[in-house]
């Protein structure tokens, strides 16, 4: 019998052959812990600045503060526009979180008490909780100054929903005396405080609106230059320039924005201390052409008339004054314009510049440009004496009458015309002349166009028409009575105040044309244009009829026999004017006046318009425009002798 097999000691089977199935699970194990470690890399590593940034997004806010706008002053240095303290009763919400849940508590345990089943939503209870806790605080205030102030609790929500970080205003501008009386009877430490920031100030009120111009407020500062781009961002209201000098060098007045980077807690509270933070800087300062003591002066002479004054540095075009009547008090801007004050503004017709957007015609202020025209031309020389006055005269089937008919003078040479304003002279040069003529003079001297002053909306509107112009606009033939009418400044032609101040001055240098400005540069240089191309007895001639106009015949003798009116030691050049305005009510005067001073050296040009406002009322410019003048040229004078007498030695002995 065979004997059995022999059988190993161990009862457990050993493999030590190849199994792939672990070999799989292996890898899939190595392959699941590889792809954990590089996603933990990625969150870790590549996507940590964008982790970071969207923490600091959740928990950082950014507040812009406008910086205060610059200065301006007149050619002197005295402050016309500057700032002043706005003070204003504000609550820092952020403080009062413990009080919100308390009050929030409180009510809901009220309306547990009661029994009362509809109980408001959540958000509704935080809203009465939020009124109820700030108008405590505004009770407080009431309680100091004897106010009765109340919360508006829509507002108040706004403001905690999108300007937490911001403080609350309770009281807007307050009086000195209660910011006084607040700084003494507020804790340090109260979440109520009195806030200082500043609102624009006008010294002298109503003087020189329309050139200075006012600002409205705004949303605030640009972000983009901050730091904290993507943060949420929350902006103090700054101001921004909306008409003169504000708006035009509204990028050069503004002030430097600050900014501060606050931490917020979840609920959107501010943690102190601020990650970042920089003060605003102030604007830069402007120094502008304008004098206000001559400012003064014009507003005061024009009064309560409807009307415009501009003086002007003959030599560089700097403007001294540019008044505009009505007028409006800059200060009513600031803070913000009440609906009270911006509704009399616009019944008074107070909103516009007139000595920039008044067009009118020029009246016999244009014969000067006629005279010119007609001795470049040849129609006339200065001797001739083409027209025998008897008061009125037939152009084609039409009566045309010198000052109404009421006039006879006979025959004159160009100075006398001038300084009478012979109108039947003028009718008989301009058709001599033709239109054609006339109107490529009044071009060469610029006044079919803007003058290109520094300061916004000057108007387009200006005329000088011809028949061409009457033909393309109107599909009708010039006649003789149209040019009769433009020698005398009438009919269709049309111009502003400051383009006539530039026409006076230029003529004063013996050029075409002036570029105002209203900027003050003490070293600027003199303004040089072409020559107008008058020989020396034709341009004597036409000064010596506009210095007789101020003088015993002239339509401007006021300027020299009343003794209020004459502006000692000083010979003026000057041109009276008075052209017919179309209103509602019927046809008005405008009463003209353009002058420079002193004669034999001119410094300063000046032009005056007023309208006049009854239907039918003689409102002739020797009356109404030359008081204006000459309230202008003395005040000009009397700084000039007074500079002088300043900077002149005092007598010694010998």
């Amino acid at each position: 019998m065979a004997a059995p097999p022999e059988r190993s000691g161990s009862l457990v089977e050993s493999k030590t052959g190849f199994d792939p199935r672990i070999v799989a699970f292996h890898g899939i194990l190595a392959l699941l812990l590889l792809i954990l470690f590089c996603g933990l890399a990625y969150q870790q590593l590549i996507k940590d600045a964008f982790h970071h940034e969207e923490e600091r997004q959740q928990n950082e806010r950014r507040v812009i503060v406008p910086g205060p706008r610059g200065n301006i002053y007149d050619r002197d240095g005295r402050l016309l526009v500057g700032n002043r303290p706005r003070f204003a009763v504000v609550l820092n919400l952020d403080e009062l979180r413990p009080e919100f849940r308390r009050e929030f508590a409180r009510i809901l345990s009220n309306y547990k008490l009661t029994g009362d089943r509809d109980i408001p939503a959540a958000d509704q209870l935080e809203q009465i909780a939020h009124a109820s806790v700030v108008q405590r605080y505004m009770d407080q205030v009431n309680a100091v100054l004897g106010r009765f102030g109340t919360v508006d609790s829509n507002r108040l929500r706004n403001h905690l929903r999108r300007q937490l970080l911001l403080p609350y205003t309770l009281i807007d501008d307050l009086k000195p005396e209660e910011f006084a009386i607040l700084v003494e009877h507020l804790p340090v430490n109260s979440p109520l405080q009195v806030y200082t920031s500043n609102t624009r100030y006008y010294p002298y009120g109503a003087a020189a609106a329309h050139a200075l111009g006012y600002v409205n407020a705004n949303e605030g500062a640009d972000d983009e230059e901050f730091p904290g781009e993507g943060l949420t961002t929350l902006k103090l209201k700054g101001s921004v320039g909306r008409d003169g000098l504000e708006k035009q060098f509204d990028s050069l007045l503004q002030g430097e924005a600050g900014y501060t980077i606050l931490r917020v807690d979840p609920a959107g509270y501010k943690v102190n201390p601020p990650i970042e933070h920089r003060l605003p800087v102030q604007g830069h300062s402007l120094t502008c052409s304008l004098d206000i003591e001559i400012q003064k002066a014009a507003e005061e002479a024009i009064g309560d008339e409807t009307g415009a004054a501009v003086a002007m540095d003959v030599r560089t075009g700097e403007v001294l004054a540019m008044a505009s009547k009505p007028g409006y008090d800059l200060n009513a801007f600031s803070p913000h314009l009440s609906v009270a004050a911006a509704t009399d503004i616009e019944a008074r017709r107070a909103w516009s510049n007139i000595a920039l957007n008044g067009v009118y015609s020029p009246g016999s202020t244009f014969k000067i440009l006629v005279s010119s025209a007609a001795l470049l031309s040849g129609a006339i020389t200065p001797t001739d004496t083409p027209a025998d006055c008897e008061g009125v005269m037939m152009v084609g089937n039409r009566r045309f009458f010198c000052s109404n008919g009421l006039e006879q003078h006979g025959r004159l040479a160009l100075s006398d015309a001038i300084a009478e304003s012979c109108d039947i002279y003028f009718y008989t040069v301009g058709l001599r002349t033709s239109a054609d003529v006339i109107a490529a003079e009044a071009r060469r001297f610029h006044l079919d166009r803007p003058t290109g002053i520094d300061l916004p909306g000057e108007t387009h509107r200006m005329l000088i028409p011809d028949p061409a112009w009457k033909r393309r606009a109107r599909g009708e033939n010039w006649t003789p009575g149209d040019t009769a009418n433009m020698a005398i400044g009438q009919g269709d032609v049309q111009v502003t105040p400051l383009l006539m101040a530039c026409f006076a001055a230029s003529f004063a240098r013996g050029e075409l044309w002036t570029t105002p400005t209203l900027l003050h540069d003490p070293r600027r240089p003199a303004q040089h244009t072409e020559p107008i191309g008058l020989s020396g007895p034709q341009r004597a001639a036409i000064l010596k009829g506009m210095e007789g106009a101020t003088m015993e015949r002239g339509t401007a003798h006021i300027l020299t026999s009343l003794d209020v009116l004459r502006v000692p030691g000083v010979r003026i050049a000057g041109k009276t004017g008075t052209a017919q305005i179309k209103r509602p009510q019927g046809e008005v005067d405008e009463a003209w006046f353009i002058c420079f001073a002193p004669l034999e050296n001119p410094e300063i040009a000046v032009a005056v318009a007023i309208e006049g406002d009854v239907p039918g009322e003689n409102f002739a410019g020797g009356r109404y425009a030359v008081p204006v003048a000459s309230a202008v040229l003395k005040k000009f004078f009397e700084k000039k002798r007074a500079s002088a007498a300043a900077i002149e030695p005092p007598a010694g002995p010998s």
